[in-house]
C-alpha cells in the first residue's frame, strides 16, 4: 500500500475493486435441499422452509387456507410468490408463533421472501424493490405511567 503525500497523489491511486463490485449472493441450501429463513413482524416470528414441489403451503401443520381464513391474509402471503412467478414451483412449510393473525401473515411474507432469495439469489432485486425483504419496524408503543394507554390521558375535570 502506497503512502500518499498530497491530494494530487490521491487521484493517481487505483480504486479498490472490492468496493466497486456489487455483492454476489450465493445459494444457501441445507442437506435436504431446503432454504430456510426467519421472518418477523410486530410480535410474530415465522420460520420458513422452501423446497421444490407442487406449490403447497403448510402453516403450523395446517393448510394455509385453514390457518389464515381471511382472503386478505392469504393474499399477503402469496405476494412474493406471485411477484416472481413461482406460485406452483415450491412447497413451503411454516411454523409461526406470537402476535395476532395479521402480524403472523406479515412475518410469513417476510420469511418467505428471504427464503426465496436464499434458494434463488437472482430473485433478490424484484423482492427488494417491492419492500418484501425489509423488516417492518413498527411495533405497539408501550404504556406510560400516569396514562390510561400509551398516550391517552384520563378524563380531565376542572372541579
Amino acid at each position: 500500500m502506497a503512502v500518499l503525500q498530497s491530494l494530487a497523489d490521491l487521484g493517481q491511486t487505483a480504486a479498490p475493486t472490492a468496493l466497486s463490485e456489487a455483492p454476489r449472493y450465493e445459494k444457501k441450501i441445507d442437506a435436504q435441499g431446503r432454504a430456510y429463513a426467519t421472518g418477523k413482524r410486530k410480535d410474530a416470528v415465522a420460520r420458513v422452509w422452501v423446497k421444490p414441489g407442487s406449490g403447497q403451503i403448510t402453516v403450523n401443520d395446517r393448510p394455509v387456507e385453514v390457518y389464515f381464513a381471511r382472503p386478505v391474509l392469504q393474499m399477503i402471503i402469496q405476494q412474493p410468490l406471485q411477484l416472481v412467478d413461482r406460485a406452483t414451483q415450491y412447497d413451503i412449510v411454516v411454523t409461526v408463533a406470537g402476535g395476532g393473525l395479521s402480524g403472523q401473515a406479515g412475518a410469513v411474507r417476510h420469511g418467505l421472501s428471504k427464503a426465496l432469495t436464499h434458494f434463488e439469489p437472482d430473485l433478490r432485486p424484484p423482492l427488494k424493490r417491492e419492500g418484501f425483504l425489509t423488516r417492518d419496524p413498527r411495533v405497539v408503543e408501550r404504556k406510560k405511567y400516569g396514562k390510561k394507554k400509551a398516550r391517552r390521558s384520563f378524563q380531565f375535570s376542572k372541579r
